[in-house]
């Protein structure tokens, strides 16, 4: 049985390489404005895109680029040389959002696969052939779209690859089709410069255009006024369902903009969960408490399971963003002896490591610290925070730019956290 793909985001050089080893099948990133995350894409030089390739083709990965941005009319001379420009990389797909794009892309590199994005909104059979025979390999679902709906398309387009979003930000318009940006801050969503406007506090006003009259609408206290807000899409506990279906090639976590520690987890997570589908294994609770340590909107799943009038829990009503379970303590660098801080971290503060899956952590205590297994994780006390420069420190914060020594090497990327406090709450509602 040919395994689902686990594909996930690759923001950054670093981000594709943590997705990569933390179990990523493929990654998907850009370069440049094309790409529908203008950030994102000015992260990756094309020497770094290329470099991350040659990177997960060494392990036996996937890369796909994304040419998914909506051009105008003055920049198709300049989308001809990006598209070609990124042929000479060679990835292992575009991703790509008009048919127009499509076509050309198709004219001008006719060996390279074509996946449709969610852009293109594809709920249904008629518009799945239509891009197909287009040249389409894979269409990447509209996010609205039904399980039930998936499998009618495979049945009647069985050679068709079909992939779904499982994990990420929920766009509050349809398929990502939105305006509110543009309208407030000049930021084109379908351009890749949203500014995650749906995300703000709105006050509610009532007019009389008659009298002139204007007033503000009381909400109910503790209501809230994030009325736009879209929690985030969390479909780890439906994978089994998913995959049983058989309708699914490729299961998507959105995110390029987030963090490295949410590319390690999220991939992580799903390729446990992946894993253990095909070992007759559905440990929902495994998957969701490393889902739960990242910061989130509150988590719904939203369309594929259930129908949108069927339930109303997919806004976040109270607040933008919330904190996880978990904190982020020390990031692993690449030589994999030291790491750098991400939070205030003082000598013997029990730091769980999150790493790899299959990774062999030492367990050892000398006098640096000590490593050590309980209830199956495994976690580290520094006994003094020695930097590389061989400063020796009472406590070490968030930005401070010297690599702590590790008591024992750990592998590349490797994460340290600890429990949230009590008093960290939620992120600032504004």
């Amino acid at each position: 049985m040919k395994k689902v793909e686990l594909l996930s985001p690759a923001g950054t050089l670093e981000k594709l390489k943590i997705a990569i080893d933390f179990g990523a099948d493929a990654v998907y990133g850009g370069v440049s404005h094309f790409s529908l995350r203008i950030r994102s894409g000015k992260e990756f030089s094309f020497e770094e895109f290329e470099e991350g390739i040659a990177y997960a083709h060494a392990r036996g990965k996937k890369v796909y680029a994304t040419i998914n941005g909506f051009p105008f009319n003055s920049q198709l001379n300049l989308l001809k040389k990006h598209i070609l420009k990124m042929a000479e990389l060679k990835p292992d797909a575009f991703i790509v959002a008009t048919p127009g794009v499509l076509k050309l892309c198709h004219e001008l590199v006719p060996t390279m696969p074509l996946h449709l994005s969610t852009q293109a909104n594809v709920m249904n059979v008629l518009d799945a052939k239509v891009y197909a025979d287009m040249g389409a390999t894979r269409i990447i679902t509209a996010r609205e779209i039904s399980l039930r709906d998936l499998v009618e398309i495979k049945k009647e387009l069985p050679e068709l690859e079909l992939e779904v979003f499982v994990h990420g930000s929920m766009c509050f318009a349809y398929s990502g089709r939105c305006l509110i940006s543009t309208l407030q801050s000049g930021r084109v969503p379908n351009r890749g410069s949203c500014a995650n406007d749906c995300r703000f506090p709105y006050e509610m006003y009532a007019a009389n255009p008659e009298t002139g009259t204007l007033f503000r609408l009381e909400e109910d206290e503790g209501v809230g006024t994030y009325i736009m807000n879209s929690k985030d899409l969390n479909l780890a506990s439906h994978i089994k369902e998913i995959l049983d279906t058989g309708a699914v090639d490729s299961i998507k976590v959105e995110g390029r903009t987030k963090t490295a520690y949410y590319a390690a987890v999220t991939a992580k997570a799903y390729r446990m969960a992946i894993d253990d589908y095909y070992n007759g294994v559905n440990d929902i609770e495994k998957y969701q408490y490393e889902l739960n340590s990242l910061q989130n909107r509150g988590y719904t799943d939203a369309y594929l399971i259930s129908r949108p009038f069927e339930k109303h829990d997919t806004q976040s009503l109270d607040f933008t963003m919330q904190l996880g379970t978990h904190q982020v303590s020390g990031q692993v660098e690449e030589d994999g002896e030291y790491f750098l801080c991400k939070y205030k971290t003082l000598p013997n503060d029990e730091l769980e490591i999150v790493a790899p899956l299959g990774s062999v952590i030492e367990v050892v205590d000398n006098e640096i610290g000590t490593t050590y297994e309980r209830d199956g994780k495994m976690y580290l006390k520094l006994k003094q925070l020695v930097a590389q420069n061989k400063k020796v420190w009472d406590e070490v914060h968030s930005g401070n730019t010297n690599p702590i020594k590790l008591p024992t090497k750990l592998p590349p990327y490797t994460f340290l956290r600890i429990p949230s406090h009590p008093d960290m709450g939620t992120y600032p509602k504004a």
